[in-house]
C-alpha cells in the first residue's frame, strides 16, 4: 500500500514540474536531442497512470521538447512555451510484434485536441502536419543507427519514406531511452500521396485505388487478406492497411489481390512486353529502388515482413515505402539462433523469408535485371546515395549525433556494450558488402542509354482562375508537345510522380510537330476553350509546386518539370488567369526562366491520332455523331467507354463519311476508334451530353 501512495505521490510531483526524473541510477536533465515526455492520465481505480496496453491506446498528454537554435533542451523547459514543439493531449498504445518481448516498448500516438476524440494534425519536429506518429524503440539494433540509415537512403533515392528523428522519451515519469520519432506510414498529401477511398468506390476506375497493402506477420491482430506461395516452404500473408481491413469492400479487396495474382502470372510465363506484362503492371523505378535498399542493407524480412505496396487510381503497383529495417546490415535475432543478413546472397534466395514469387521472377527478367544493375551503378557512384563514402559518412554523423544518449541508453538497458565496436563492424559488413553487389550487378550495356522520344511539356495550368459555372480544379490542363518529324509512339507513357495519374492508351500517337492536352475535367475544358482534350487525368495539379515527370514503360524519363507558384516562375499562373507556356521548344523546361505566361491557344490543338483531313463532329454530340475523311476510306468503327467496356463495333464498308448513332447511350466521355483503308488507326474522345 505504501508503495502505491509512494508512486501516486511521485506521479503529482513529476506532472507539476517539481521532481527531477531518474534515469536508472542517473539524473537526467538535459539531452542534445529533443525530448518526448508522456504522461498518461489517472487511473480512476488506482490513481496511478494508467498501464499503456498494446491496444486500444489510452489518454494523454504529450510535451516536445525542442530549442530550435540548436542549444541544449533541458527537462526544466517543460514548462516553457516558447521550448514546447508539442503540449497537447495523445493517445498512445504499444506497437509491434516481435520488439514487444523486449522490456524497452515501441508506441503508437495520436495527437489529439483538447475533447480527446478529435484528431489534432500538427508539425512535429519539423515534419508536415499530421495526426498518426511512431516511437520506435530501435530494438534488437545495439547500433541504434540501422533504421535512420536506412530511411535516409530510401528518401535520398528520391522515395517518399518516414521522416524521423532523434529523441530521448520519458514515459510517466520513467526514462526510457533513445527513440525514432517518425512518421505513421498512411494517405496523405504529405506521406504516401495516394486518394483514399470510401466504401462506395467500387466499380472502375474508382475501385482502382488508392490502396495501401503490406506482405507482414499476423501478429498485430488484423485479419489475413490472403496468402502467396513463396520459392520457401513458408507462404508469405498479405495484410489490407487502406482501407483498414474491417472497412474495405468486397469489391476492393478483389481488386487489390488480382493485381498482385496478375502480377505474379506474368512474371511466371515471363512477360516483359510493355501492353501486357509487368510494366504495364508495376512502376518499375520503385520496385527497383525497394529491392536496393532491402538487398543493400541484407534486411532479413525483405519481401516477406514489413514489405509495403502501393496504388493510386488509375495507377500503377508500386513498392514501398521500406520499414522496419533493425535486422539490418549484418544484424539479425542471433541470441535466438538466426543468422540471416549475409553479404553474399539475395535476401529474396535466403533462407525462409524470400517473398512471394513475383521478387525473384522479377529480378530474372533480363529488361529488370539491367534497370537494376544500372540503378545501382549510377547510385552507389563517387558522391552519390549508395557509396560507401557517403552512406560511412552518415553513419559517423548519427553515431557522433547519438552519442550522448547511447550512455543513458546502456545505462538503462544494459543493451549496448560498446557502441564504436558496432558502427566499425556495420561499416566492414557494409564494404564486403558493396563488393558483392558491384559483382553481381555489373551488366546493364542493354539498357545504358535508352532510345527515348523528344516529347515536351510545354503547357501547365495548374490553377486556373474560374468564371461563374465552372470549378477551378476542372479547367486545369497540361499540354505535351512533339517538336520533332516523326511520330512518337505514347504506347506505356506515363506521369512517374505521385500526386497526378495517367497513362497513355496502347498505340496512341503524337504526330510530328503535333500538340496533345490531358484535362482534369474532359467535358469542362471542352465547354470552357472549345477544344477536344486527348484525355483527362486523375486528380489534380498542386496550386503551389510540384514535379511531373513524363516516362516510358520502364520509368525511364522522357521530360521534367517541377514547376512553383513562387519566384523565379512566373506568380501570375497562381490564380489570375495566365497559364504557364514554353514558347521555344528546344529551350530547357526546367528553368523557370523559359516559361511565359499565356492566356490562349495560339496553335491547333487535335487529337494526336487524327489526320488532319479526318473530321468528327459535333463533338460533345447529343444524338449522333458524323465521322468524315477526305482522305482514306473508313473500314472499321468502334466505340468503348474509359474503362475499356465494348458498346458498340460496326463495318463501315470503305465509306468517306460514317454516321454513329449515340442516341441509346448515357451522357458520358467515350473512347471511337476509327481502322482507315491502310490499317491505321485512329482514337479520339467523344463527349455525350
Amino acid at each position: 500500500m505504501h508503495r502505491y501512495i509512494h508512486l501516486f505521490i511521485c506521479f503529482l510531483l513529476t506532472v507539476s514540474g517539481i521532481l527531477p526524473i531518474e534515469a536508472a541510477a542517473q539524473s537526467f536533465s538535459g539531452s542534445n536531442l529533443p525530448i518526448v515526455i508522456i504522461q498518461t492520465d489517472a487511473d480512476p481505480l488506482t490513481g496511478l497512470p494508467r498501464v499503456i496496453p498494446d491496444e486500444p491506446k489510452v489518454p494523454g498528454s504529450m510535451k516536445v521538447i525542442f530549442r530550435p537554435d540548436g542549444s541544449r533542451n533541458m527537462l526544466a523547459d517543460q514548462n516553457n512555451p516558447a521550448y514546447l514543439q508539442y503540449n497537447g493531449r495523445i493517445g498512445v498504445e504499444i506497437r509491434g510484434s516481435t520488439s514487444q518481448v523486449l522490456p524497452k516498448k515501441s508506441y503508437g500516438l495520436t495527437t489529439l485536441k483538447e475533447d480527446n476524440a478529435s484528431n489534432n494534425n500538427v508539425a512535429i519536429l519539423g515534419m508536415p502536419r499530421e495526426n498518426d506518429w511512431v516511437l520506435n524503440a530501435l530494438a534488437f539494433d545495439p547500433s541504434l543507427v540501422r533504421d535512420f540509415i536506412s530511411h535516409e537512403l530510401s528518401r535520398d533515392l528520391g522515395n517518399y519514406a518516414s521522416r524521423l528523428r532523434y529523441c530521448e522519451v520519458i514515459v510517466n515519469g520513467d526514462y526510457k531511452g533513445l527513440y525514432l520519432f517518425m512518421e505513421k506510414l498512411k494517405i496523405d498529401q504529405e506521406r504516401v500521396n495516394i486518394l483514399k477511398m470510401s466504401p462506395t468506390d467500387n466499380t472502375l476506375p474508382n475501385v482502382s485505388g488508392g490502396y495501401i497493402t503490406k506482405a507482414d506477420k499476423t501478429t498485430g491482430g488484423d485479419p489475413v487478406a490472403w496468402i502467396t506461395p513463396s520459392y520457401s516452404s513458408v507462404p508469405v500473408t498479405y495484410i489490407h492497411d487502406s482501407p483498414d481491413p474491417e472497412d474495405i469492400t468486397p469489391q476492393q479487396h478483389a481488386y487489390i489481390q488480382n493485381q498482385f495474382q496478375t502480377l505474379t502470372n506474368v512474371l511466371a510465363t515471363k512477360d516483359e512486353s510493355i501492353f501486357s506484362g509487368y510494366p504495364s503492371l508495376i512502376d518499375v523505378p520503385s520496385f527497383v529502388d525497394f529491392i536496393l535498399v532491402n538487398e543493400l542493407s541484407a534486411n532479413v524480412d525483405a519481401y516477406q515482413f514489413s514489405t509495403f505496396f502501393h496504388k493510386d487510381r488509375n495507377g500503377k503497383l508500386r513498392a514501398g515505402p521500406i520499414w522496419d529495417f533493425n535486422l539490418t546490415f549484418g544484424n539479425d535475432l542471433i541470441f535466438w539462433g538466426y543468422d540471416r543478413s549475409h553479404t553474399n546472397t539475395w535476401q529474396f534466395a535466403n533462407g525462409d523469408n524470400t517473398g512471394s514469387t513475383f521478387w525473384r521472377d522479377l529480378f530474372q527478367r533480363p529488361a529488370f535485371k539491367c534497370y537494376l544493375a544500372r540503378r545501382w551503378n549510377q547510385s552507389s557512384a563517387e558522391g552519390q546515395p549508395l557509396n560507401y563514402n557517403v552512406i560511412a559518412r552518415k553513419i559517423d554523423e548519427a553515431a557522433a549525433l547519438i552519442a550522448e544518449a547511447v550512455q543513458r541508453e546502456d545505462q538503462r538497458w544494459g543493451s549496448i556494450g560498446n557502441h564504436a565496436n558496432h558502427i566499425q563492424k556495420i561499416k566492414q559488413w557494409l564494404q564486403a558488402r558493396i563488393v558483392w553487389l558491384n559483382t553481381n550487378l555489373r551488366d546493364f550495356q542493354a539498357c545504358a542509354n535508352p532510345v527515348l522520344p523528344r516529347a515536351v511539356i510545354s503547357k501547365i495550368h495548374y490553377h486556373p482562375l474560374a468564371p461563374a459555372g465552372y470549378i477551378s480544379d476542372d479547367l486545369e490542363f497540361i499540354e505535351i508537345s512533339n517538336p520533332g518529324n516523326t511520330s512518337i509512339d505514347l504506347s506505356g507513357f506515363y506521369f512517374r510522380e505521385l500526386g497526378l495519374t495517367y497513362r497513355f492508351p496502347n498505340n496512341a500517337k503524337l504526330l510530328p510537330q503535333g500538340k496533345l492536352i490531358l484535362a482534369s475535367n474532359a467535358n469542362a475544358f471542352l465547354k470552357f476553350y472549345g477544344i477536344a482534350p486527348f484525355d483527362q487525368y486523375t486528380r489534380n495539379l498542386s496550386n503551389k509546386a510540384q514535379k511531373l515527370v513524363l516516362a516510358d514503360a520502364f520509368g525511364n524519363t522522357i521530360d521534367e518539370v517541377t514547376y512553383s507558384d513562387a519566384a523565379p516562375w512566373p506568380v501570375e499562373a497562381d490564380g489570375k488567369g495566365p497559364f504557364l507556356q514554353l514558347p521555344d521548344l528546344n529551350a530547357d523546361n526546367s528553368l523557370a526562366a523559359n516559361w511565359v505566361l499565356s492566356s490562349q491557344f495560339t496553335t491547333n490543338i487535335s487529337s494526336p491520332n487524327s489526320p488532319n483531313l479526318l473530321r468528327i463532329y459535333p463533338n460533345p454530340a447529343t444524338s449522333e455523331i458524323t465521322i468524315t475523311s477526305e482522305d482514306k476510306a473508313i473500314l472499321t468503327f468502334s466505340l468503348s467507354d474509359l474503362p475499356g467496356r465494348a458498346l458498340l463495333h460496326q463495318n463501315a464498308g470503305r465509306s468517306r463519311e460514317v454516321r454513329v448513332d449515340l442516341s441509346g447511350l448515357p451522357a458520358n466521355l467515350y473512347l471511337l476508334e476509327i481502322t482507315l483503308e491502310d490499317g491505321s488507326k485512329v482514337m479520339q474522345k467523344v463527349i455525350k451530353e
